[in-house]
């Protein structure tokens, strides 16, 4: 079978370098540590990008998919917004602030991203099934793809997520599979099902399709240097949960600046986290290098995985970075969700209240710098997550419709 991923050459542990050839792998066989693309970039300018589609895929010379990639039946997410979102840094007192608004995906999340790199991948290595463990958002984003990509779904979620998500998921057909337990335990089951007859030709985009689908990520950082003008943002937040996407984005930047598309200039990377499922931050603030699995308890569910893969890559970055982890209290959440909406007219999902609220954080404890360029990530649509504001899902008042009635009421 010939196989074709574009730039990528290969398959290498980020803990000891051991290469493999491209393949549904995940984990080395030397140390058990992760897998990730390698690559050979040919030459890459500012037009050749410029030129390309409204979508991730003006970066695929970047990505492990094939040139023609924009022709094939995907979903073609990215090139989402980045709003100058200066009422909300007027009231957090950041001078030059920006929202970078995935919510404008097809399925309203970023995982459209990670999904689309994984479809490719799995056409590539002949797999008739897409599948997931899912704490919400990519189980929606996978079974879409696998719809207009003419391939199976099953997606395997803890049964406790949102009804939101749980109907998104399951009106764009296949298998969705609820299981009486946290997304820790979701995962383990899939990776368990790798293993069985009954996962043959399964291609898992978090599991061993990781190494591909992982890479979706690193087009935020692509957009954002694009969006502001070829250049790096000083600081950025972004959420945790995995830990990947806040590692690709890293990798992103450092692909920019290798490839001369972007100046080296100096940024600083801030991870959040929901107070109720914080390993990460907890492990920050200690000073340790190893995470702590914790099991997850907090409205930010898109966010609760208590054992995060990345978490001691993400811990590397901030500290190599000059930023931090942080954390905030589901009260902090949905107040940040309430106070983005109102000042700039963006409704996030309650990952994006965990960014907001780390970023008001940081803001008012001083560690960000004022006068910098500031990115905080919104990664999904607040219709998404309706009871973390269900107190406000009434009217402000109710009258009779008469003027005086409305005169009194306001």
């Amino acid at each position: 079978m010939s196989l074709d991923f574009g730039p990528a050459v290969g398959l290498s542990c980020r803990e000891c370098g051991t290469r493999y050839p491209l393949g549904p792998s995940f984990a080395c066989l030397e140390c058990f540590g992760p897998l990730e693309a390698a690559y050979s970039f040919g030459t890459v300018t500012r037009a050749d990008i410029e030129s390309g589609p409204s979508n991730i895929w003006r970066y695929r010379s970047l990505l492990p998919v094939p040139v023609d990639v924009a022709s094939k039946p995907n979903m073609n997410p990215g090139w989402t917004k980045l709003v100058k979102a200066g009422n909300l840094g007027r009231a957090l007192g950041l001078k030059s602030l920006y929202v970078k608004d995935d919510s404008g995906n097809p399925t309203h999340s970023f995982k459209d991203r990670v999904v689309a790199i994984a479809v490719e991948a799995a056409r590539n290595f002949g797999f008739h099934t897409l599948s997931c463990s899912s704490t919400g958002n990519l189980a929606g984003a996978v079974t879409a793809a696998a719809a207009r990509a003419g391939l199976e779904a099953c997606v395997f979620i803890p049964a406790n997520l949102e009804a939101a998500k749980i109907a998104m998921a399951r009106v764009f057909g296949g298998k969705l599979i609820g299981i009486d337990g946290t997304y820790d335990e979701v995962n383990r089951f899939c990776s368990e099902l790798i293993g069985d007859p009954l996962g043959d030709k399964w291609g898992f985009v978090n599991v061993n399709l990781r190494p591909y689908y992982a890479e979706g990520s690193k087009t935020l950082a692509y957009e954002i240097a694009e969006q502001l003008g070829w250049r790096l943002p000083e600081q950025i937040v972004i959420p945790i949960a995995s830990g990947s996407q806040l590692t690709k984005i890293d990798k992103g930047f450092r692909e920019l600046v290798q490839l001369g598309l972007v100046e080296d200039t100096p940024y600083k990377i801030f991870g959040a986290q929901a107070a109720g499922c914080s390993p990460v931050s907890t492990a920050y603030k200690a000073g340790h290098d190893v995470v702590q699995p914790v099991k997850p308890d907090t409205i930010a569910k898109s966010l609760a995985i208590g054992n995060p893969a990345d978490g001691p890559y993400v811990l590397d970055i901030a500290r190599r970075t000059g930023g931090a982890v942080e954390d905030v209290t589901d009260p902090e959440i949905v107040a940040a969700i309430k106070l983005l909406a109102s000042t700039e007219g963006v409704f996030a999902e309650t990952a994006g209240g965990v960014t907001v609220g780390v970023l008001k954080k940081l803001a008012e404890s001083g560690r960000l710098d004022p006068e910098a360029e500031t990115v905080v990530l919104n990664t999904g649509d607040g219709l998404k997550t309706l009871d973390a504001i269900s107190d406000d899902a009434k009217p402000t008042a109710v009258i009779r419709p008469s003027l005086d009635a409305f005169r009194a009421a306001v």
